[in-house]
């Protein structure tokens, strides 16, 4: 069964830097897009950022553009998303997250901390 997996959360300073790695049981090419998304305490889950695995193109919520990037590595079935100037209201769990044909897939989350 594919699998998703985060990494790279943890504690950063304000105006600090992260950038978290989504490892993929299986091939990306499986999926039409690939994309994380965030949860803070006491809110919804949201779109931070997707990406088209087969053109690449890519889309980002509005409070993160400018300072995140997400990306892909087809050879090695990754999905990145670099974090720069991070506020404190990025602290989150973040997921990733993929769609493919069969059915959408997430990962178990990783914590992301913005504080001082």
């Amino acid at each position: 069964q594919l699998q998703l997996v985060e990494s790279g959360g943890g504690l950063v300073q304000p105006g600090g830097s992260l950038r978290l790695s989504c490892a993929a049981s299986g091939s990306i090419f499986s999926f039409y897009a690939m994309g994380w998304y965030r949860q803070a305490p006491g809110k919804q889950r949201e779109l931070v950022a997707r990406i088209s695995i087969s053109v690449g193109s890519t889309n980002y919520a509005d409070s993160v553009k400018g300072r995140f990037t997400i990306s892909r590595d087809n050879a090695k079935n990754m999905v990145y998303l670099q974090m720069n100037s991070l506020k404190a209201e990025d602290t989150a769990v973040y997921y990733c997250n993929g769609v493919r044909a069969s059915g959408t897939y997430w990962g178990q989350g990783t914590q992301v901390t913005v504080s001082s």
